[in-house]
């Protein structure tokens, strides 16, 4: 027994408030009985931060557990996604997860500002997916050829807007202002300009000018592509979703 106590770290043998920080590069931390592991640098990734200050030795170590690693008595499964977001700069989290209000709490006991905005911008997002979106494709009878395209997603609104182009004189253009009257519709007055040589096509394909029904079909298939399900269509007696007067679609 004597043998063996001349083996032993004589740091071990002192109170837990004596123990001599280790100067190594990696820092092991026991968040709420789980042990982390992480670069010195990626918990001062965020000057100001309580594990800025903890990494850098600002701030006194008020407990350890019984192998000497810095112990703090907070949700210890949320803390992946404190040290994720350190790590990568950014928050990643599933999208089915379920305590994004806890995680919040978590950061704003870190000190982590940055990560407080992260988690409600995540929050709103979430929220905005709960509630469906509405696509409505009209003939507009007010000019020939007309259509109206609506959308309560603004995302939708622009993949629309990156799949056309004006061509004007062999020139490529960006999609025509004069069609966006807000950020969730498009009112298309008519498809071949006044000016000579002037087109609207659809992207990849500058063969043809783009046509009410071409359009319909190419809105048709990023709406389909895109998770949105066709409710219904409006006078369809030719038998061609592209040739009724309305379609609707929800996601």
């Amino acid at each position: 027994m004597e043998n063996q106590g001349k083996h032993l770290n004589p740091d071990l043998l002192q109170s837990s408030k004596s123990i001599k920080r280790s100067s190594s590069s990696t820092i092991t931390l026991n968040v709420g009985g789980h042990l982390y592991a992480a670069l010195r640098q990626t918990l001062a990734r965020h000057q100001g931060s309580l594990l800025e200050e903890i990494a850098n030795g600002k701030k006194p170590v008020q407990h350890v557990d019984s192998m000497g690693n810095t112990f703090i008595d907070r949700d210890g499964l949320v803390f992946r996604h404190v040290l994720n977001f350190l790590r990568l700069g950014e928050l990643m989290l599933p999208n089915d997860f379920k305590e994004a209000g806890l995680l919040r709490r978590e950061a704003e006991f870190y000190h982590l500002g940055a990560m407080v905005l992260a988690i409600e911008d995540w929050e709103q997002h979430q929220s905005a997916k709960q509630d469906p979106a509405f696509l409505e494709v009209t003939d507009s009878h007010e000019r020939s050829q007309g259509l109206k395209v609506y959308c309560s997603d603004p995302g939708m609104i622009d993949a629309v807007k990156g799949r056309l182009l004006q061509v004007s004189k062999s020139r490529l253009d960006v999609f025509p202002k004069e069609f966006e009257v807000s950020s969730n519709i498009i009112q298309f007055r008519h498809f071949i300009k006044s000016e000579a040589g002037s087109r609207l096509i659809i992207m990849k394909d500058s063969t043809f000018v783009c046509t009410a029904e071409s359009l319909k079909l190419e809105i048709m298939m990023l709406a389909l592509r895109g998770g949105y399900r066709l409710l219904t269509s409006l006078d369809s007696t030719h038998g061609s979703a592209v040739q009724c007067e309305a379609l609707h679609f929800v996601k």
